[in-house]
Parts: C-alpha cells; structure tokens; sequence
C-alpha cells in the first residue's frame, strides 16, 4: 500500500518552482495566485531565501509546490492509500484526500503563515533539534528548565525538535547533553512553533477555519495532533487548530501508516526531509521524493513493481500505472459523479461516469470500475483521471 507524505515549512529553497514552469500543473500556481491575492510565482521563481524563510511566504510556497507535484502525479493514475503532512504540510494531505478543496486550501495556509508570523513576531522564540537522546528524556530536560521550552516535534528516534524561548530553548539543550545527546541543534526559525507561544495565531486559525467545508476524506489522512487516521470530516477543524500549539507527532503518524499496511511512502513537494525520517524509522519501508518531474518517472517506475495489497487486494496501489483504463476530466471545473457508480461497477465504451462543470466525462474504454480517483465537489484539472478501470 502506498502513502502520500507532504513536507512543512523549512524544505523552501530559492527557485524551486523553475523545474515546473513548462510543465501543465503549473497551472496551478495562478489559481493559488488569484485564490490568496498573492503572487505565488514570483515567490517560486524569483525570491531569495531570507524572503522565503518568512513564515507567511515558506508556507504559502511550500504548499502550492506540493501541490503543483500532487497533480502531476495525480495525470499519471497513481493514487494512495493513505496521506499524512508534517506541519503545514497537514492542509496539503487533506487537499489531496479530497478533505479541503485547493482554493480553500490555499486561503488557509495564507492565513495560517500570516497568522504564525504576527505571532512569532511579537512573541520572541526559536526552536533547537536535539540528536540521538530518547524522546522522555528530551521532555524531562526540559521539564528541568525553569523557562518556557517545550517539544515541538517527534521527528525520528533519536530526533526531536523543542522550542520555547531563545534563552529556556538553549539551557534545555544543554540539559538535554547532560542526558546524553549527542548534539542539540539550533534551527534557522523566526518562532516556537508548537507551542503555547501559538495560541494567538490558534485563534486567529479557528475563524478562518469556520469558513471553510471540510469533506470527507476519499482515503485515510493521519493527524499531526495524535498520530490517529481519520476518514471523517468532522474532527477536522479542530484538530488543525489544536496542531498549531501542539507536538507534531511524526514518528508516531510513521508507525501508524505502517501498521495501517504501508510499505512505500512518497514525499510530494520541495525537500526530501520526510524520506529521510521515513527511512531512519521504518524497517524495510520504500522512500521516494517527488520534487521534480523527472522523479515522476522514477516514482512511475517503483509503482509499477508494487504487489496488490493483501488488506486491500484489487485496489489502489495494485498497478496503477495503466493509462489505457484511466478516464480522465475533459477539462478544469468541480467534479460531480454519475449518481450511484461505485467500485465494481461494469461500464462500456461511450458510458457517462460523472460531469466536470457542465461537461459529460464519457468513458473511451469498457471495463470495470476499481476507484474513483476524485470525490464530488472537488476541482480536478483538464486532464486529471476520473475513474480507474480494469479490463474485463
């Protein structure tokens, strides 16, 4: 089975749009322009990193990037069985679960990152990756400190991030040596980021998040908060709102993907922070990132060999690369199916299986239906597949 991992603020590098700007996803970089009033592009091509490195300008690049890559590997058929997002990284695994829909998205993570700015900027804090201590005894050294220092991420064994004030931040570091770190590490960061120093962004989030329609996700997305996978709607907004102030649960979201039966696990966007987690963490796992569209072709390449899962024989991550039985939308526009298709489904050349805007997606093949790769109501690209069908 296979999972979709999406990377968070700090995987932000000068010009890494260039590699997509001939490429048909970029489309989307307008529509993220025209949806938050910014202009995206400029920041991906053209802005240098102290530009990037603010935290209104990282997240809003980082997640418009993972999702340029999402749908071009999304063009190809191939689909996950699970996603999950460090950080900020969260909103792009809902945005690919069909949770959030990518303008929503879009207008979240902006306020998100102005929200986190304004909050970082009048709080005064900083964050430190402490190396090779186990995870109680990171929180018992900086339990120990008489200051505000916290953990903020479970990265990986041995990895975790704290963060707090400048001077707490850098005595629980040397706490934390005591026990026997190797290395406590300061980061290159404008604020404590989960952490209670967040509550006035937390709260500025909850509105804008009141606004918006979180859908069902079409496949599990596992929470930052506690490392759960959801396929509800409802739990949601709270949970992106409790993340803000909260511990980011990586190494613990790993396990559970992995319990949840996935071997292979792609990192969609600029980096390869969350491959290298991935592989420190989980035994005999697969890695791959997808940065560039020449690494669509390699993840194309290790989908193909991928076996049908024994928890989900038949489904998705069984062959998914057959483009002859992919139908795919005839232009941009919400996606509404055809009313009670579903999975098993035997269709025929010619058969409508659903509507983009006001166009009828027909099928070009016979066969039988194995997935619906979009979910009603979400915003698919001229283009995207529609349907996964099998051969009879």
């Amino acid at each position: 089975m296979l999972a979709f991992t999406f990377p968070g603020q700090g995987s932000q590098k000068p010009g890494m749009g260039s590699p997509w700007v001939d490429h048909e996803s970029w489309e989307l970089v307008e529509e993220a322009s025209q949806a938050c009033g910014r202009d995206v592009a400029q920041l991906l091509l053209e802005a240098e990193a102290e530009e990037l490195k603010q935290t209104r300008n990282s997240q809003l690049t980082t997640f418009v990037l993972s999702m340029v890559v999402l749908d071009a590997v999304e063009r190809t058929g191939v689909v996950p069985n699970f996603t999950a997002g460090h950080s900020l990284g969260e909103y792009s695994a809902l945005c690919a679960s069909g949770a959030l829909s990518f303008e929503d998205a879009v207008r979240l993570v902006a306020e998100r990152g102005e929200a986190m700015q304004i909050a970082a900027d009048e709080q005064d804090g900083t964050m430190a990756a402490v190396l090779g201590l186990d995870d109680d005894l990171v929180v018992a050294a900086c339990a120990r400190i008489d200051g505000d220092v916290w953990v903020a991420n479970y990265n990986a064994p041995g990895q975790v991030v704290i963060a707090g004030s400048p001077s707490a931040v850098e005595e629980a570091g040397e706490k934390a040596k005591e026990l026997g770190a190797k290395r406590a590490m300061g980061l290159p960061v404008g604020g404590a980021f989960h952490t209670p120093f967040m509550a006035p962004a937390r709260d500025r989030l909850r509105k804008a998040l009141a606004g918006v329609e979180v859908r069902a996700p079409a496949v599990f997305v596992v929470a930052n908060v506690d490392a759960t996978a959801r396929d509800n709607a409802e739990d949601w907004p709270q949970l992106l709102a409790s993340q803000l102030c909260s511990p980011v649960q990586w190494r613990q979201s790993l396990y559970t993907l992995q319990e949840g039966g996935c071997a292979t696990f792609v990192e969609l966007g600029p980096g390869t922070v969350l491959t290298g987690m991935a592989k420190r963490t989980l035994k005999g796992a697969t890695a791959l990132s997808v940065g560039s569209p020449e690494d669509v072709d390699v993840l194309l390449a290790a989908v193909t060999d991928l076996k049908p899962s024994e928890k989900q024989p038949g489904g998705p991550g069984e062959h998914l690369y057959v483009t002859e039985r992919l139908v795919v939308s005839p232009c941009a526009g919400l996606f509404t199916p055809k009313e009670g298709l579903s999975n098993g489904d035997v269709i025929v050349v010619g058969d409508v299986v659903g509507w983009v805007a006001d166009e009828e997606v027909r099928s070009p093949f016979a066969g039988i239906v194995m997935d619906l790769m979009a979910v009603e109501g979400e915003r698919v690209t001229a283009r995207q597949p529609i349907t996964w069908l099998r051969a009879k």
